[in-house]
């Protein structure tokens, strides 16, 4: 008796998930897709208001243009939002770099206004030396009490916000120092190689950033530290010290930032440098697809997020945007940029959920409470 012929096998499933969805599908899903459009629109809305926006030309060795200007301009936000990022992915929160910025810029004014011969290199560099150490200490300042002592991230920030603003205002005697300094000109206004000075320091801080967090196993223990600080501690890592580590580099970013910005109007105003510019570095970390939850970051999404903001406060001058209402018009611009980069909200706009075959709202809506 022969025995009966094996059944055929059952075909195999087709595959889901990301690697078999369209390379549409998939450029859509990329979490830098939505804030590069939206970079892209900008730029494209700003020739209608702005003849030659586009146009860069090369003037005495230099690079000039709207371009050039957007990312000069935007490099304090960049460096801010670089340092910003780190702190945001263990999920911490640094609402002190305003002040820093502002302390920074104020004490190497000062240092500087002080010297005999402001064109000193060397005297320049002491300067911002000491700009930059104080900087640091602040920053640690802020991770011990955030890993040290236990505070939370917002409250220890917030101390040295409203304290640091003071300190800044008592450096420069609550007037604006200014200095006639080439070599310190040169930070935020010079250029090198054609480009902007500043330009050169924030890819130099970015590719460093990169470097330690995507090439070592820095950007690992901060992932993991964001996502669980406890667990991270039972396997072993020291999550005190990656925490004390992002405050301290986040104080640093500002810091630079804040010897850029008076570096460009040659002054020092502890009151003014640096105003909410933690609100924006903020904004653009989230813009850029690093969740306030921690556990994960994206510097490329930081930049893209930076640059957003600082093109469209290009845009709100080009459109001539009355000054009383520039505020508010950015508020609801950022909104709708949020909005759109939300998959949740595109889904419920767009009605692209989709349903298995043959199932009907009313039981998919039931599935779903029920979950």
């Amino acid at each position: 008796m022969t025995a009966p012929a094996p059944s055929p096998a059952p075909a195999p499933a087709p595959a889901s998930g990301p690697a078999s969805a369209s390379p549409g599908r998939r450029l859509l899903g990329h979490r830098l897709f939505w804030p590069a459009v939206i970079l892209v629109a900008l730029l494209l809305i700003n020739p209608v208001f702005t003849d030659g926006f586009f146009r860069v030309e090369l003037k005495d060795g230099h690079l000039y243009g709207s371009l050039i200007d957007i990312v000069r301009f935007g490099a304090p936000l960049i460096l801010v939002a670089l340092g910003m990022t780190l702190v945001i992915a263990t999920r911490g929160i640094d609402l002190s770099v305003g002040s820093v910025v502002a302390i920074s810029g104020a004490l190497a004014c000062l240092r500087i206004s002080d010297l005999g011969d402001q064109n000193s290199a060397g005297g320049v560099l002491a300067a911002a030396g000491v700009a930059l150490a104080l900087s640091v200490a602040l920053g640690a300042w802020n991770g011990l009490l955030v890993a040290g002592v236990g505070v939370q991230p917002i409250i220890a920030t917030l101390i040295l916000m409203v304290a640091g603003r003071g300190l800044a205002q008592l450096i420069t005697d609550g007037q604006i120092i200014t200095v006639n300094s080439a070599p310190y000109k040169l930070i935020g206004g010079g250029y090198w190689l054609t480009l902007p000075f500043g330009i050169v320091i924030v890819l130099a801080v970015l590719a460093l950033t990169a470097f330690l967090t995507r090439r070592l196993a820095l950007g690992l223990l901060i992932e993991s530290v964001g996502g669980n600080a406890e667990a991270s501690r039972l396997a072993g890592i020291g999550a005190r010290g990656v925490i004390l580590t992002v405050y301290t580099f986040c104080a640093l970013c500002a810091g630079i930032a804040g010897l850029m910005i008076s570096s460009n109007v040659s002054s020092a105003d502890g009151n003014n440098a640096g105003l909410w510019i933690e609100l924006d570095a903020i904004l653009a970390v989230v813009i850029g697809g690093t969740p306030l939850s921690g556990g994960r970051f994206s510097l490329g999404g930081t930049v893209l997020g930076a640059l957003i903001i600082q093109t469209l406060t290009t845009t709100i001058y080009s459109i001539g945007v009355p000054p009383e209402t520039t505020l508010l018009f950015k508020a609801l611009v950022v909104t709708v940029v949020c909005l759109v980069q939300s998959p949740a909200f595109r889904a419920k706009v767009f009605h692209r959920r989709r349903r298995p075959a043959g199932a009907s709202p009313v039981a998919e809506e039931k599935v779903r409470v029920s979950a």
